[in-house]
């Protein structure tokens, strides 16, 4: 039987990069997000293993809405959907702003996949594989509202591990650190904080969004079974998990 992946924010950085490598080890892959265009080209350029199902994470109804289109047996959910929220825009004034900063940080990096992960537990495979998208941020600050919900991301998914493991599922977090070719800065990002950013990895180089494909999709698989509730640096030695 060939296996299913769903992956969210699949279009674009590191959620098409988990896809293309899903798809390269025989997986059927349905890659999701908010831009039904970008989605659709991802998937044409990928292959015909891959097709979209646009929808909002982050919005129940809309993933009640999609989940005819999804596959009714997941054997991969990745959760990748999410981002900086609060990259590009003014420092919020006033408690009411700041609230919402960082709920929106909440809710695009932490609510969105304990809703998709919940939508589709009934579909889980046993021997599954759940795969969420952390930050090096979660272990080192930086993002104020974002750092803080990519931790809540870390915390959530050490409880999902022990939800789901009697079902030979696995549910692990790949906290990356500066990936280039993602959308993550938009324009916001110079050669000056590139550099810094860099200069602070043992290697010596940006991370891409390959990088952190393969670690999904080396999680993925059936070698990775009794590797569950763990965080997965990848950030070439800027951050030392240990």
């Amino acid at each position: 039987m060939t296996r299913t992946a769903v992956v969210t924010g699949g279009g674009t950085g590191i959620g098409r990069a988990a896809a293309e490598a899903l798809a390269a080890d025989g997986l059927e892959v349905v890659i999701t997000g908010r831009r039904a265009g970008v989605l659709a080209e991802a998937a044409a350029a990928i292959g015909p293993a891959v097709r979209a199902v646009p929808f909002d994470a982050a919005d129940p109804a809309a993933i009640e809405a999609a989940l005819p289109d999804l596959p009714e047996r997941v054997d991969v959910l990745v959760n990748n959907a999410g981002g900086n929220t609060g990259i590009g825009r003014p420092a919020p004034e006033g408690l009411a702003a700041v609230r919402d900063a960082w709920l929106a940080n909440l809710e695009a990096n932490l609510i969105s996949a304990a809703l998709v992960t919940t939508a589709l537990a009934p579909r889980l495979a046993d021997g599954g594989r759940i795969v969420t998208v952390g930050s090096i941020a979660a272990a080192r600050g930086g993002g104020a509202a974002y750092g803080a919900a990519k931790a809540g991301v870390e915390a959530w998914n050490a409880e999902l591990a022990f939800q789901v493991g009697a079902r030979g599922i696995t549910a692990n977090v790949v906290a990356p650190g500066y990936i280039e070719d993602t959308e993550f800065f938009g324009e916001h990002l110079d050669g000056e904080r590139r550099a810094a950013l860099i200069a602070q990895t043992a290697n010596g180089r940006p991370g891409t969004p390959a990088d952190v494909g393969a670690t999904i999709a080396f999680l993925a698989s059936p070698a990775a079974g009794h590797l569950t509730g763990q965080v997965l640096h990848v950030n070439g030695g800027a951050h030392l998990g240990r």
